[in-house]
């Protein structure tokens, strides 16, 4: 395994993190393809045997179950400083009127209510969902910096949003002295670019670590066009990701479907090490629901794709609609 500081912070990282969506209780939120504690398990202690320290979940998945799963494994096979935990807040987690959102009471709740699902004193990493539109940033960055001086997180982040609204952010907090965002958790594969805009450069010129989510675009870039799983029959929000390309990435997966079976190696490998080369990529997030999805994760940081290939891989890209937030 590799590691590598999170952004410009000296916070170590695998280079692959396990993305923990798909961990949880079945019949909570609205992911019905979810593995179960029983078979989660062997994923979170194939993940720590691979040499991966990261692992990212979020307040809303599974309504707070696939906390208590990742929380509970991670206990069972590490000590608490050998791993970096990840979580998010800002989705909904209760019907009333601040049940969901950036506000201080929002998050001075949720943050309480997510170490005690996870059964920790303290995030590494804790990042906002999104951005939320109906409360000032200043608002949301003060209360995220008392969760920090309070040693409830190491470190904050944002996922995805507009550049211009996570520099406004970053000048925020520098002219507050606040604790600034250390990292973009954004929407970045082979199907999908559109942060290389914008997003990307800024990160770079920020320190910031960028660690993507669907690198491998909900396992479209894994698999033939017409095959179907479980999650892709139900995942509406995936469908709503690509349904406007569909004729433009079925030609971008056949670009990675030859050049994997030129290398004798699979799509997904070949998906991630294209990420991985992206600048200032500093670890995708992964996730997994057979035992080939991390082998693979973790076998495509050997892999170091050619001028030639990034330019086949690359080729057909037309600009996409911005999608992936609001």
């Amino acid at each position: 395994m590799q590691y590598v500081n999170l952004g410009s912070t000296g916070l170590k990282v695998s280079r692959i993190c396990l993305g923990c969506m798909s961990y949880g209780v079945p019949e909570r939120g609205n992911h019905s393809w979810v593995l179960d504690a029983v078979q989660s398990r062997p994923f979170i202690k194939q993940a720590l045997d691979l040499g991966i320290n990261f692992f990212d979940t979020a307040n809303v998945y599974s309504e707070g179950t696939s906390e208590e799963i990742v929380g509970r494994l991670l206990r069972e096979y590490a000590t608490r400083d050998e791993v970096v935990i990840a979580t998010k807040v800002n989705g909904r987690m209760r019907p009333d009127p601040n049940g969901q959102g950036l506000s201080r009471k929002a998050i001075m709740s949720e943050i309480d209510q997510s170490l005690k699902r996870l059964g920790t004193d303290y995030v590494d990493l804790y990042q906002i969902h999104r951005w939320d539109y109906e409360t000032p940033i200043e608002e949301t960055l003060e209360a995220l910096n008392d969760v920090v001086k309070a040693g409830k997180a190491r470190y904050i982040g944002a996922s995805s949003m507009h550049a211009w609204q996570f520099l406004k952010a970053l000048n925020t907090s520098r002219n507050h002295g606040w604790s600034p965002f250390v990292s973009m958790q954004n929407y970045l594969n082979l199907l999908y670019r559109e942060e290389e805009r914008e997003m990307l450069p800024l990160c770079e010129t920020e320190g910031i670590g960028v660690i993507p989510w669907s690198p491998l675009a909900r396992g479209r870039l894994t698999r033939d066009p017409d095959a179907a799983t479980a999650r892709s029959e139900t995942d509406q929000f995936g469908k709503t990701l690509y349904a406007d390309t569909v004729e433009v990435d079925r030609r971008i997966t056949e670009q990675v479907k030859e050049i994997a079976e030129d290398r004798n190696v699979t799509r997904a490998q070949i998906a991630l090490a294209w990420v991985l080369q992206q600048k200032p990529v500093t670890a995708p997030i992964v996730g997994a629901t057979k035992v080939h999805h991390l082998e693979e994760a973790v076998a495509s940081l050997n892999i170091t794709l050619t001028t030639e290939e990034i330019s086949r891989l690359e080729s057909e890209y037309i600009p996409h609609a911005v999608v992936g937030f609001r």
